[in-house]
């Protein structure tokens, strides 16, 4: 940085020092969401969601050889493969937008393709079971069915489209010393490493699993109501697994790998769920933008209104299911069927906080581009589905 543009920075500083509203309410209680969203954050999501998701990025890292990834990821991979394993996988994984960032983190860097590695960190958090099954008994059968077939099909369009356009980088990226790999032995036999992931991925979905609605006796709710019972016995399978299959020196370059994650994810996460809580607030409460004014740019089918429901979703910070309530009350005050659909498709996936993670791992071009396509193509469904459904 130039002395020039320190001196802007300093003296850029000191004015908003200088003239900072606290006596303001609004920028007062925008600073309470904002320290209230980190604190609901961090008590709800870091030790149940990211803390798990950590090991499981760590694990993949360190277990997961580089030539399985480049097998199935690759550039050289079957794309039909890659792509259909990459844009189911929020079936598997009930996650948000943000739990999901060391997995992808995870895979990316171990030499999955852009593509895939893309569609999977849309997937993630957009094709969650439970939050499809909700939309369509809270909010109707027509957005809950077009949100699963949307969240598909955007997966497989924006990992492709995301391919072709880096496609140059993608070849100097697949060629670089970085990810070339020379097969090695496994350690253990493949059913032991089955075990060992699949008991972690266990535990992150059912120490998370969602709370059904009132008066389901199903088997959601059934789970549900074990869903300690159930971690604590996975806990038990990772434990004996840790203990009687892998070496000392393999668990220390495990948890220094997801001490890694940790340290690279983490500060942006907790930064930006900071910012969005000051901007947006949380679920029923106002930050420094007021409601009323994103009830107003929402209502109908027009350009403008999907538009903008894509924007404002992608950048607010969405834990799981909450979209649901949140569009239940939007809807409640005259928001359209339209850009109802283009917030499901566009919040869930992406976050200021997670583009922040995001730009960090692919860098500020090929994020860019990402959120704009995601913007774009949730603005386009929000307009079709609203001319359909109406």
């Amino acid at each position: 940085m130039k002395g020039w543009q320190k001196v802007l920075c300093v003296v850029a500083a000191f004015l908003a020092c200088f003239y900072l509203p606290i006596e303001n309410l609004r920028f007062k209680n925008a600073v309470f969401e904002a320290l209230a969203l980190v604190k609901w954050y961090a008590r709800e999501h870091v030790l149940l969601c990211l803390v798990p998701a950590f090991f499981i990025a760590g694990a993949i890292s360190v277990f997961v050889s580089q030539a399985s990834v480049m097998k199935y990821f690759g550039a050289k991979a079957n794309k039909f493969l890659s792509y259909s394993v990459a844009s189911v996988s929020g079936t598997v994984l009930a996650v948000c937008s943000c739990t999901v960032l060391p997995l992808f983190s995870g895979i990316y860097k171990r030499g999955a393709g852009l593509g895939p590695a893309i569609a999977f960190l849309y997937s993630g958090p957009a094709i969650n079971v439970l939050a499809i099954i909700l939309t369509a008994r809270i909010l109707g059968w027509q957005l809950g069915l077009a949100r699963a077939i949307g969240a598909v099909i955007f997966s497989v369009v924006i990992g492709s489209l995301m391919h072709f356009i880096f496609l140059k980088e993608e070849h100097s990226r697949q060629a670089n010393g970085d990810l070339q790999f020379d097969e090695v032995k496994a350690a253990r036999p493949l059913w032991k490493d089955a075990v060992y992931f699949f008991s972690m991925v266990a535990i992150l979905v059912f120490a998370n699993w969602g709370k059904p609605l009132e008066g389901d006796t199903g088997t959601w709710s059934l789970i549900y109501a074990s869903k300690w019972w159930i971690t604590g016995f996975f806990l038990i399978i990772l434990g004996v697994t840790l203990f009687s299959w892998f070496k000392k020196e393999e668990l220390k370059e495990w948890t220094g790998a997801t001490w890694g994650f940790a340290l690279q994810i983490l500060p942006l996460l907790l930064g930006g769920v900071l910012i969005s809580g000051f901007l947006l607030g949380r679920v029923g409460h106002e930050g420094i933008i007021p409601s009323r004014w994103v009830e107003a740019l929402v209502g109908g089918n027009s350009f403008r209104a999907n538009f903008f429901s894509s924007i404002v979703a992608a950048f607010m910070y969405f834990a799981t299911l909450t979209e649901v309530p949140i569009l239940q009350g939007l809807i409640g005050s005259g928001m359209g069927k339209g850009p109802a659909l283009a917030l499901l498709l566009a919040g869930p996936a992406l976050s200021l906080p997670s583009m922040l993670v995001i730009r960090n791992i692919i860098g500020t071009k090929k994020t860019i581009v990402y959120i704009s396509l995601v913007v774009v193509m949730a603005t386009i469904s929000g307009m079709i589905f609203g001319l359909i459904v109406k």
